[in-house]
């Protein structure tokens, strides 16, 4: 009988021990344990490096591809104003950056520097796109080269193409002695509004070198609606233009 009363005391006490370890243990637990977060500037769960990769948005420096910039170009479009334009290529088929700073130079014909323009790029994923800034101006002063650098690391993140459903349907060119003009038809062949949009186009000579760019803005585009971005230029082609590439951007 003894035996079993000693049992039952040290059951008893075990039992306590437990209790008081619980109530000390669990609201310790709440306190000083984090649950994974993909910006606690840690790397916790199943991230690949410091918020990010793993089930994160953001990815991590290796796991994504560099940007391409194909050419950067100016043209003017009146006395002392100028567009100019980046070619950016993404090739990176599921990944996108918004906002990425860059800086496009203007130099004359002895290098020296006319205009230094910061903007603000977005990469949509997979798809080419166009730096673009308008009405440059440069006073008096004529611009005879161009650079492009970006200024800032694109903040990359996991994205979907939502533009996939968007189909230019049509392209009409039209030149004569008082310039210039283009008005692309874009068709949304989804259930879901589209929009706004960035709409960019290129004009390309038969060598396939630029003759030509511009952009327009689109508020949407209805579901299994239609759109026409127009453009204008205040010069003439000569009949050189044989192509056009648009290039549509979700805002």
């Amino acid at each position: 009988m003894a035996s079993w009363s000693r049992q039952r005391r040290s059951l008893y006490a075990a039992l306590v021990v437990v209790v008081l370890a619980a109530a000390a243990g669990l609201p310790a637990y709440f306190i000083f344990h984090k649950t994974p977060s993909c910006s606690n500037g840690i790397k916790d769960g199943d991230e690949l490096g410091i918020d990010c990769g793993g089930s994160c948005q953001k990815l991590c420096p290796s796991s994504f591809l560099t940007p391409i910039v194909s050419w950067t170009r100016f043209e003017q479009i009146a006395p002392g104003l100028y567009n100019a334009a980046a070619y950016v290529v993404n090739p990176n088929p599921n990944a996108g950056a918004t906002d990425v700073p860059y800086d496009i130079q203007l130099f004359d014909d002895h290098g020296v520097l006319v205009s230094d323009t910061p903007g603000v790029v977005t990469l949509p994923p997979h798809r080419n796109t166009l730096a673009f800034l308008p009405s440059i101006d440069t006073g008096k002063r004529v611009p005879a080269k161009a650079s492009f650098e970006f200024t800032g690391i694109p903040d990359w993140t996991v994205k979907a193409d939502t533009l996939s459903p968007l189909v230019v349907s049509d392209k009409k060119y039209s030149e004569d002695a008082g310039g210039s003009s283009l008005s692309v038809s874009l068709r949304n062949s989804s259930a879901f509004a589209i929009g706004p949009l960035s709409v960019y186009a290129i004009l390309y000579d038969a060598a396939r070198n630029e003759v030509g760019f511009s952009r327009t803005k689109i508020d949407g585009i209805p579901a299994d609606g239609t759109a026409v971005a127009p453009y204008t230029w205040p010069d003439d082609r000569h009949g050189a233009v044989v192509s056009i590439e648009v290039l549509p951007v979700a805002e």
